[in-house]
């Protein structure tokens, strides 16, 4: 379904356990819009999440940082040298790895009681999360109410928008529920930050450094050929923009 306003789109999935969904499997190669081999592009990945936390410190140099879904803790593992570090994750395997790592990592979802054990945070991420989420006005909502005064939420995920998606359509690459459940534009952006008293600070559409073995799972998996065996590791990734992912920064007011 598709928003006639703000262009908002949303699939309708019926009996979907997210729990159940995303497991190991999803970070190795046995979910088809999963990924290839995780751990195995770690040294791509820290390099694109690097470049990340540059461009947050230019809009909240320190505090506390809380990322949601933040799977083996690559991205906290860059930020933990600028900020005090939490992780939310609700695959339990990749929250232990984190664990084994050093990191604060909560199982679950961001809801309110774990929220309230992290305390009042400066800066919420979500890197190409929102879009699983099941409610994400609630969600950010909740974290609104956690977030300090002046604080930052940096998003990532698909523009629907876009004309590589608009071109592509039911066959775009972002379009793969149960995992993907909503496909936001910058209109619906924009409205979803006003309803929360948000101030939309920063919307681009940023190049990103991408594991070669990425690419290949997901050139397979659009041509409906079948998966290969799991890809070894590989420091090798290829600066790709499709213009069709969003990068975003919401600010809430100062008090």
């Amino acid at each position: 379904m598709r928003c006639r306003s703000c262009g908002l789109g949303r699939a309708e999935v019926q009996a979907f356990d997210p729990a159940s969904y995303y497991t190991n499997d999803y970070f190795s190669g046995r979910r088809a819009d999963g990924y290839a081999n995780y751990s195995g592009a770690e040294a791509v990945l820290r390099r694109e999440f690097a470049r990340t936390v540059k461009f947050i410190r230019k809009r909240r140099n320190s505090g506390c940082l809380v990322e949601l879904g933040c799977a083996y803790g690559y991205f906290l593992q860059e930020a933990a040298a600028h900020f005090k570090v939490f992780g939310i994750e609700l695959a339990a395997d990749a929250a232990f790895h984190c664990r084994q790592s050093g990191l604060q990592v909560f199982i679950g979802t961001a809801d309110e009681a774990t929220l309230q054990q992290i305390g009042n945070v400066d800066v919420f991420v979500l890197l190409d999360v929102i879009e699983h989420l099941p409610d994400p006005h609630e969600t950010l909502w909740l974290l609104t109410r956690h977030l300090n005064p002046g604080g930052i939420i940096v998003i990532t995920t698909g523009d629907f928008g876009s004309p590589f998606a608009r071109l592509c359509g039911r066959h775009w690459r972002l379009m793969t529920p149960p995992q993907h459940l909503w496909f936001f534009t910058g209109d619906s952006v924009r409205t979803l930050a006003s309803s929360l008293g948000l101030r939309l600070e920063h919307l681009d559409h940023p190049w990103k450094i991408v594991p070669l073995s990425l690419i290949v799972f997901q050139l397979r998996r659009m041509l409906r050929l079948r998966p290969r065996s799991r890809p070894a590791e590989t420091d090798l990734g290829l600066p790709i923009n499709l213009f069709d992912a969003m990068r975003v920064v919401l600010r809430k007011p100062p008090s």
